[in-house]
Formats: structure tokens, sequence, C-alpha cells
């Protein structure tokens, strides 16, 4: 009597085949933890860098937001983080001569929208529109009020998440870059540039934040 091998034979290939699949997915799950692993990895080092880069020194960041507090209540920087509903305007910060209302997004109501008047860049000759690319004020829900505000509420305020967009202390860095922001020491013609230069600011800036972003006591 033969003994048939070729079933057992048939069935071999499909065997190896699983086989392999089975392998193939144990590779790809270690490769996935692999990766994992390796972005936690990541992470824990730019927190620490972060965390390293904070360092604590009250006396420091506190006289470096006193040149930036100069800076943020010059007419180039408060005309825009006004009280109320309307931007000021001028280098004795009174009303917008047009009235013109923040609205939701901060770029204005109706008809009358920022870039309506002002452009991607200032109009020539004194005391025409200035523009800057995206002209606009802080939105309805994230007024971020400059005018009135003490050096402490005004310090507090910004360095808030809930009060500043969001911004943790590495957006807040890159925004003394902001192309609006920079555009206060470029205003046009007839108006006045803020008591520092931007490179002093940003390093004021910088210095406030990375000894603690204290606020000052008054």
């Amino acid at each position: 009597m033969r003994y048939n091998t070729r079933h057992k034979t048939q069935k071999r290939p499909y065997k190896i085949v699983a086989a392999l699949a089975v392998l193939a997915i144990i590779m790809t799950f270690m490769v996935s933890i692999a990766a994992n692993s390796r972005s936690a990895a990541l992470q824990s080092t730019e927190d620490k860098i972060t965390h390293e880069l904070v360092k604590r020194d009250s006396v420091k960041s506190v006289a470096a937001f006193s040149k930036v507090y100069s800076v943020l209540m010059s007419p180039r920087c408060v005309n825009c983080h006004p009280a109320g509903e309307v931007p000021l305007q001028g280098d004795d910060s009174h009303l917008h001569a047009m009235l013109p209302q923040r609205g939701k997004d901060g770029k204005g109501i109706l008809t009358m929208k920022c870039a309506n008047c002002h452009q991607p860049e200032n109009t020539p000759g004194a005391h025409t529109p200035p523009g800057s690319p995206n002209w606009h004020l802080p939105p309805a829900n994230m007024k971020m009020v400059f005018e009135g505000k003490s050096p402490r509420e005004l310090a507090m305020q910004i360095i808030d998440p809930a009060k500043n967009g969001n911004k943790d202390m590495k957006a807040l860095i890159a925004h003394a870059d902001d192309e609006l922001v920079k555009w206060g020491w470029q205003p046009g013609e007839g108006r006045t540039l803020p008591p520092l230069s931007h490179k002093e600011f940003k390093e004021a800036w910088i210095t406030w934040l990375k000894n603690g972003a204290y606020a000052p006591s008054n």
C-alpha cells in the first residue's frame, strides 16, 4: 500500500505563506513600537531643552519687561490694542477718525473693512494710511488690550494662553518677528518710532520670557 504524500506537499506552501504573513505583522508591530519610542524620546529631549532654556531670575526678567512695556505702550502698539471696539490713531492715541469697528475677526465690519484703506504697504506721504499685509486688530474673542494696562496686568495677560491666543513660550518668542509687529518700526512718514529699536525690543522680550516671564509687582 503506497502512502499518499501529495496532499501534505500541497499544504506546505500555504503554511509557509501564513508563517511569513505572521512574521511580517510582528516586524511591523516592532517597527511601530520603535518609532513611537524614538518619537517619545525626541519629545522628552525637546521638553528638557525648553525647560533648561527657562531660567528663574525674577530681577533680570522684571527689568527686561520694563523695556518691553515701554514699547508695548507706545502709540505704534497700543493704537491697535485698544480697550474699546474702535482702533486708536496718531501719536496722541485718539479714536480713529472714521470710527471703524473691530468686528468678530478684528478686520472690521460690513463694508468698513481695515483692508479698504490699509494696503499691504504704507501709502506714500505724511500721515497717510499706514499699511502691512493682514492689517487688523486682535479678534473679538481675544482682544489683547494694552490700553490702560499696568505693567503687571499686561505681563500676566501676555503669558496667559487663555488671553494670548494659546501661545506658548516658543510662539511668544516667534511673535516678536511677526510682520505686523515689525511694522511698528516702519510706520510711514509722520509717525514716531517706539522708544527702542526692534533689535533691542526683541532682546528684552526674549530675556523677559527666558528668565521666567515674571510680572512686575505693580
